[in-house]
């Protein structure tokens, strides 16, 4: 696991923040993911370049509930993933295909989970998942367990990229809230 604190400049986060904006508000954009037993994640999500279906805990071209393509990854969001993976050097190099972008709103969080839905090639391989921070602050727990009380916390900042992978690959991890800022 490797943390690059403030890796992605302020101008390079707003470009970021315009193209999330953009696509948010097409087809594919950002929705609430419900769960099969109904329960919904509390944040918004949008799926690029595959979809993640919560239901099947897969990835497929659309969206089940609305068939609404998976926009297209922009370059310059795969272009800061492997400039962040490169700079890692600890990791395989990677051509991102798939993106999620989560936005958490006061109260948003996201229970610990692994990140396990990917293909079984890139999971054996140990390939990493890339995670850039843009807003405010959140509290980021990670650990071996589901259990929250024994997870690591630490606070991502705005530009902060994460990147879990070999051994760290499939470590619990979560956002327990987002810090206000001042």
């Amino acid at each position: 696991m490797v943390l690059l604190k403030g890796f992605v400049k302020p101008e390079d986060q707003i470009g970021m923040v315009r193209m999330c904006r953009q696509l948010g508000k097409g087809p594919g954009g950002f929705y609430r993911p419900s769960f099969k037993n109904g329960a919904k994640l509390n944040l918004w999500m949008m799926s690029l370049g595959k979809n993640w279906d919560p239901t099947l805990r897969s990835y497929g071209p659309t969206r089940p509930f609305d068939g609404a393509p998976a926009p297209t990854i922009p370059d310059a969001f795969k272009m800061i993933a492997q400039t962040a993976n490169s700079t890692a050097s600890e990791f395989p190099q990677i051509n991102p295909d798939i993106c999620i972008v989560n936005y958490y709103t006061n109260s948003g969080k996201l229970g610990l989970h692994q990140d396990k839905d990917e293909s079984e090639s890139s999971l054996t391989k140990g390939l990493p998942f890339i995670s850039v921070s843009i807003g405010d602050t959140a509290e980021f727990l990670f650990g071996n367990t589901r259990d929250k009380d024994q997870a690591t916390k630490i606070n991502l900042e705005s530009g902060d990229v994460l990147i879990l992978g070999g051994e760290s690959r499939l470590l619990f991890h979560g956002v327990s809230h987002a810090l206000q800022s001042l």
